[in-house]
């Protein structure tokens, strides 16, 4: 009684400690720095908006003719699920993997333009700037999931429009924009040129769309393919999507899981990024 009478804390009792002030300032300025980059990259979203509608429109041709087509025939099986219920959220994965693949030719043309110096030589963190980047990429992907989300309720998909499985579509949709955004910054910083940049994108995007979930189960695949399909990123992308977009009980212990799998792959992407950011200007 003593010991509280004198306000210490009787034994085995832990004392807090307190946040150091200088770690908190580090935080809020790296949290500042992100928006203001991600910010930035979204004004140039403003000045050209019909970017948005034009990457739209191959999304759009998948759902109203490969997913109508294949709906009436029936090759692929989907279970309970009609084929455009299975190809929706799919090719909303699609749109979030194609809009950011590319999105490493915009660090080659700052460079380019004089741009990149000024942010490197900056005392901005590193991880900031690319997490800021990522970020934008996400509200651009965003607004593809809009769009999609339209059209698949317009072809009688049946959507699933309780606000956690909305809320939870748009952490899903910025965690993968944020990992393919990137995977693309990484491997602009190794290229660092326009024109392999665009070849090796396009080489990569079609086996990363492919050996995935997002057309057809992985359990119709050969097993080499299923053993690729379990290490793709755009995989546990599909699966979380599907599991929330569409009509139904939701299994929170498989969107644990692929949102478990999701951050640790963003964890590892902006740390890499971060780490080679500057070579692109070498």
């Amino acid at each position: 009684m003593k010991l509280l009478e004198q306000g210490a804390p009787p034994d085995g009792w832990a004392k807090a400690a307190p946040i150091p002030q200088n770690i908190l300032e580090q935080a809020g300025d790296f949290i500042r720095i992100t928006l203001i980059v991600a910010e930035l990259e979204v004004r140039k979203l403003a000045h050209d908006a019909t970017d948005l509608v034009v990457r739209a429109i191959q999304p759009a041709l998948w759902l109203i003719i490969f997913g109508q087509v294949f709906t009436q025939i029936r090759a692929i099986p989907t279970g309970d699920l009609s084929y455009i219920e299975f190809l929706a959220p799919g090719i909303l994965a699609q749109s979030v993997l194609f809009i950011s693949i590319f999105y490493g030719i915009a660090i080659i043309w700052e460079r380019d333009l004089g741009i990149l110096q000024k942010f490197l030589v900056s005392p901005a963190p590193r991880a900031a700037l690319v997490m800021g980047k990522a970020l934008s990429a996400g509200v651009r992907a965003l607004s593809q999931a809009v769009i999609i989300y339209l059209l698949a309720f317009a072809m009688g998909v049946q959507i699933n429009w309780n606000p956690l499985a909305l809320l939870g579509v748009v952490l899903v949709v910025f965690l993968g924009a944020s990992i393919f955004a990137t995977f693309s910054l990484i491997v602009a910083c190794i290229v660092k040129t326009r024109e392999r940049f665009m070849g090796i994108g396009q080489v990569l995007t079609m086996p990363l769309f492919f050996a995935s979930s997002a057309i057809y189960p992985i359990a119709i695949m050969p097993i080499w393919l299923q053993a690729i399909a379990r290490v793709n990123p755009l995989t546990y992308l599909v699966d979380a999507l599907r599991t929330l977009m569409l009509r139904g009980e939701l299994d929170m212990g498989r969107i644990s899981i692929d949102l478990g799998v999701l951050m640790i792959v963003m964890v590892v992407m902006i740390w890499l990024g971060a780490r080679m950011y500057p070579r692109v200007a070498m």
